[in-house]
């Protein structure tokens, strides 16, 4: 009776596995599902360079094949508008996230105005008005070099009521209004005051002076140097060095004694 059970679970052991084993094998036997068919990316309708802010007519939609998707990619248009570009883009170029400032904002690119300039000048924390200099508030640049007709020092006002873009890396003012030493102030110049500080900048030392807000008045200064430093406030006489002339020496006499048996005279000669 036992022998008779032990055939039984035997057979239908065997069939449940013959059943599972001709399940798998058709399954094994499908032909896979091939991905077919072409992805809308948002790419670029010309060409664009570093800082500019994406317009609608500038992104489209362009075909991209589905087997090869792109990490980054967008399919929306609406989604690019207004991005600021972080490098250039070729036309027809899928535009990725990366590429991209953050959405909401563009950062320090944002805030440079048409025709305008930013550019970096290299501070401490006496230079930067002891750390109070804060993104948003105005200063004059000071130079200090020497010139090739006087040996002292001259310092001069190169550009007045600048605005500051940045100090360090911080482009938000601080709400505290916190003193915070930066080594880099950047700085919202047109491009000829660009190039007069980097000029200025390997001629001399740079200092900020740090203004009221509310005043934009521009002052004709021309410039001071160390001779202004005297007591009446009059440049300083300048020394004069005298010339010591060395006189020749007196002509030396000769003197010639002639004995004429118990006569003597003497001559002089020069």
């Amino acid at each position: 009776m036992n022998v008779k059970r032990l055939v039984i679970v035997l057979c239908i052991a065997v069939v449940i596995s013959g059943v599972f084993t001709l399940w798998l094998s058709h399954q094994v036997a499908k032909p896979h599902a091939v991905v077919t068919g072409n992805l809308q990316y948002v790419a670029a309708t010309e060409n664009l360079d570093a800082g500019e802010v994406l317009r609608a007519d500038q992104v489209k939609l362009m075909s991209w094949p589905a087997t090869d998707p792109l990490d980054g990619a967008h399919q929306k248009t609406d989604d690019l508008t207004g991005r600021v570009v972080l490098f250039p883009l070729a036309a027809g170029e899928p535009i990725l996230d990366r590429q991209l400032a953050a959405a909401g904002g563009g950062g320090l690119t944002d805030k440079i105005t048409p025709g305008m300039r930013a550019i970096s000048v290299r501070s401490n924390e006496v230079v930067g008005v002891a750390g109070f200099l804060q993104p948003g508030t105005h200063v004059d640049v000071l130079v200090t070099f020497h010139t090739q007709t006087s040996p002292d020092p001259v310092t001069s006002t190169l550009l007045q009521d600048v605005e500051v873009l940045a100090a360090g890396q911080n482009f938000q003012p601080d709400a505290d209004v916190k003193a915070d030493a930066a080594n880099v102030v950047t700085l919202l110049v047109k491009p000829e005051d660009a190039e007069k500080i980097v000029l200025a900048s390997s001629q001399g030392d740079l200092h900020f002076v740090l203004r009221n807000g509310q005043d934009r008045g521009q002052v004709q200064d021309p410039g001071v140097n160390v001779s202004e430093f005297t007591a009446d406030g009059a440049p300083a006489a300048p020394v004069t060095a005298h010339a010591h002339v060395a006189h020749p020496p007196a002509p030396k006499n000769y003197i010639v004694q002639t004995i004429n048996g118990s006569k003597q005279s003497s001559e002089s000669f020069q």
